[in-house]
């Protein structure tokens, strides 16, 4: 007589193909997460303005005075990198103020008296070394002091 063996039914999991429907749906998710964030980097990169920081200007001190008493407009260069100038109108007098000017810039301050007249000197001092000195009288009496200012520092 003769056996033939028949083989043990194995438990793989349903036999329904339930998973064999499920291995799709999940490497649709994956695949569709996957896009999501490769499309969220891709706006981000197109849509990020963001430039590197420019290195700072490199400036020297500059220090303005004016010497006086009552009042006066004011107008000096100040710290920019364009080196715009700064306007006080009506300053009271005596006015001291040191400030960073770009190098390359050449440092001015100008003064202008009111109708009442009077005396104004001003000064310019750059690193703390006297560049020059004028003097303003006499009713709307204006002087400028001004000085170069190498574009490279010492």
């Amino acid at each position: 007589m003769t056996t033939t063996e028949t083989p043990a039914p194995t438990d793989s999991g349903p036999t329904d193909g339930a998973s064999a429907r499920r291995r799709p749906r999940l490497l649709a998710a994956g695949a569709a997460l996957l896009l999501a964030v490769a499309a969220a980097y891709g706006v981000y990169a197109l849509t990020n303005t963001e430039t590197p920081a420019k290195p700072p200007v490199p400036t020297a001190a500059v220090t303005y005075e004016i010497t006086g008493t009552g009042t006066a407009d004011i107008t000096y260069l100040a710290t920019s990198e364009q080196g715009t100038a700064t306007h006080e109108k009506a300053a009271t007098l005596p006015w001291k103020k040191t400030v960073q000017v770009p190098l390359g810039k050449s440092p001015v301050i100008k003064v202008q008296l009111p109708q009442q007249g009077g005396t104004a000197t001003c000064a310019l001092a750059i690193r703390d070394q006297h560049q020059q000195r004028a003097t303003a009288s006499g009713p709307y009496g204006r002087t400028t002091c001004t000085a170069p200012l190498p574009a490279e520092s010492r």
